[in-house]
């Protein structure tokens, strides 16, 4: 046996599932001569129960590829191994099918096949399956009975015979693969819609008087947890919320000139009142942390926290662990770049003169915020630190914790991407952000669905605090929708950042990918009320969006995409399928104009024949359409995509006339 998959470097890190989803294993089984081979995959459970699943050849058939669809039931560490076996079983039924109607040896052909069944029925009775066992002696007793040997051979091929057979026929000359490791989370690990928002911004308020901002807090950001929960997200993530140094503090717009009471950036950790185990005390305290995490569960939220490793120059961990950060030449620590960027108000950790320290300083931070109620962490600038250290403290609160999710913010090269879902990250932030092309799209979603689907879970994200994406500020309104059905559709894990739903597009400068005024790094309260009065939001596409994600379980799933062809350059189709659950996406990807085009589908990824007609459904109009093979679209700037629920209506001869679809 060769190429057995999903097999992480040699089984060196387990593959990813979750609980529920359906695993391809895939194994090339051959072996000499001409008798029947045959492949089985032999899955253990946590509490070490072995389970049998028959593989069978697939496509392209005579290559010798096998596979199977697993799903396994229960969180936590799974094995999994193949094994390849001669199938005497198989081997008769080939001689059966020649030789009998040839009349060729055929009361030897019957004799084996006798033994064959006897001893498979006896394997059912020891199974104490006896409905199995009579069925097969059944079966071999007809081999001697005085009927056409034609007419045994039906008998003994019927459908339940050969499904009894599969189940308990001797299985030879066994050839076990090592065992493999699968890791399975819970669902949220593959499937969720993240929400992002700053609480300093939701409910801030100018002081006239003292000419100064007051800051948001936990409390007046409950009324966003509703909002995120109204429009579907399941998981709300924060930015830090830790006190905030003043050493080199920001100004807005990232400027080295803050004002007295600019409020600096999050990520700038640490200052006189506490570190990372501290909470910024204009948000409030641990009492009202709890209150804001408990609200959040109560509609169905979870909250993700920001776990960045970094320090501002006043946290004190400088002062007391001076050996976890870099000194240059003249003795000053060297802060944080990313050229042309520059963060002087933070210092990046240095896990070379400060391994065992930084180690288990940062899993104390973790169970401490976990002990309040956080179970998913968004990882900021992972790439930067060891992938070993990683792999240490993801594994050690998974001993503990295997509930805990993380998701890198990773956008870095693909290795080292890679290299991090390999260690333990449950999700990871992708390049969606910069794949705006039909063609790159396709591209890069059949590497996410085929390439590195058993270790690495993308996580949609249109924009983020950090970036505003040109796509965003040039495209206008439709771009937002555009990129919201993209986002939702192509991965079963997706997110924004708020005002994303208010078609926030000013950039900083020309040509640059980062907002003017950004709430990186001053308060930015919004009048989400008068938006919404005024029409002037997306916040019920949204809705609709994660709704149609939570009613059809094809786009729960990342690996069954199938792409479907659209003359036009500008009309992307695809598929996604799950059990009966087909849903259609047909989007444009011209924020300007409008496209028309013919579709051309691949009946087989539907689950249909060229044939077929049936309907579909707009999930986001409410219309239905009668379609078949072929059909024709027409993308506008009001309804640039659609997203189309299949249902089975019968064969072409059933109906009559065009199949289109007007957008």
């Amino acid at each position: 046996m060769h190429n057995v998959s999903p097999v992480i470097e040699a089984g060196a890190y387990p593959a990813k599932a979750v609980v529920g989803e359906s695993i391809p294993i895939r194994a090339t089984v051959f072996r000499e001569g001409h008798d029947a081979v045959n492949a089985s995959v032999v899955l253990t459970d946590p509490n070490g129960k072995e389970r049998l699943e028959p593989m069978h050849p697939t496509t392209p058939l005579g290559f010798d590829w096998w596979t199977a669809s697993v799903v396994l039931d229960a969180e936590g560490p799974w094995t999994f191994r193949v094994e390849g076996w001669s199938d005497p079983w198989e081997t008769w039924v080939h001689n059966a099918e020649i030789k009998i109607p040839a009349g060729i040896d055929v009361a030897l052909v019957c004799t084996d096949g006798r033994a064959l069944f006897d001893a498979s029925a006896a394997a059912a009775e020891a199974a104490g399956d006896a409905g199995s066992a009579a069925l097969l002696r059944s079966a071999g007793s007809s081999l001697d009975s005085g009927q056409q040997v034609e007419d045994r051979l039906e008998i003994v091929l019927a459908d339940e015979v050969r499904a009894a057979m599969r189940r308990y026929g001797p299985r030879e000359f066994v050839s076990p693969t090592p065992e493999y490791p699968i890791f399975v989370d819970r669902r949220k690990a593959l499937f969720s819609s993240w929400y992002e928002f700053f609480p300093r911004s939701q409910g801030a308020t100018w002081d006239e008087e003292n000419q100064k901002w007051i800051s948001g807090t936990f409390d007046t950001s409950h009324e966003r947890l509703e909002a995120a929960a109204a429009m579907g997200f399941d998981v709300v993530y924060l930015p830090p919320i830790h006190p905030i140094g003043k050493s080199f503090r920001k100004g807005p717009n990232n400027t080295l000139n803050p004002g007295p009471t600019d409020p600096g950036s999050p990520w700038a950790i640490g200052a006189e009142e506490g570190g990372h185990d501290a909470i910024h005390p204009d948000l409030g305290d641990f009492d009202s942390f709890d209150r804001f995490v408990a609200k959040a569960n109560s509609l169905g939220l979870e909250i993700a926290m920001d776990f960045a490793l970094q320090a501002s120059p006043d946290h004190p961990w400088v002062t007391e662990h001076p050996e976890w950060f870099t000194k240059r030449a003249d003795g000053s620590i060297a802060y944080a770049e990313n050229p042309p960027k520059k963060y002087q108000d933070i210092y990046p950790i240095n896990f070379d003169t400060g391994r065992d320290g930084i180690y288990l300083e940062s899993l104390r931070v973790l169970k401490l915020w976990m002990s309040h109620g956080v179970r998913i962490f968004r990882v900021d600038n992972p790439h930067t630190k060891p992938v070993n250290f990683w792999g240490w403290l993801l594994g050690e609160v998974r001993k503990t914790d295997p509930d805990v999710l993380f998701l890198a913010e990773a956008f870095t090269k693909p290795a080292m991407m890679r290299s991090l879902g390999k260690v333990g990250y449950q999700q990871s932030y992708t390049y969606f952000t910069w794949r705006n092309e039909k063609w790159e799209i396709e591209e890069y979603m059949k590497e996410l669905t085929s390439e590195t689907d058993s270790f690495f879970r993308p996580n949609f994200w249109p924009n983020t605090p950090d970036i505003l994406p040109h796509f965003l500020q040039w495209g206008g309104k439709p771009a937002f929708t555009i990129r919201a059905v993209l986002g939702s559709t192509l991965s079963p894990l997706w997110g924004i950042y708020s005002g994303f739903e208010l078609f926030e597009n000013a950039p900083l400068a020309q040509g640059r990918e980062e907002y003017l005024d950004s709430e990186k790094f001053q308060y930015r309260p919004r009048d989400w009320n008068a938006a919404e009065e005024s029409g002037e939001t997306l916040s019920m596409l949204l809705g609709k969006l994660n709704q149609i994600r939570k009613e059809h379980p094809a786009l729960q799933q990342l690996r069954d995409l199938h792409f479907h062809h659209a003359p036009h350059a500008d009309a992307l189709v695809y598929s996604k399928r799950s059990g009966d659950d087909v849903v259609i996406v047909i989007v444009s990807v011209d924020p300007h104009n409008i496209v028309e085009t013919e579709v051309y589908l691949d009946m087989e990824a539907l689950g249909l024949t060229a044939r077929d007609v049936y309907l579909v459904h707009d999930e986001l109009t409410g219309q239905t359409w009668r379609w078949g093979q072929h059909a024709f679209v027409r993308l506008t700037h009001d309804d640039p995509a659609h997203i189309l629920t299949l249902i089975r209506y019968g064969s072409r001869s059933t109906a009559s006339g065009p199949a289109t679809t007007q957008g």
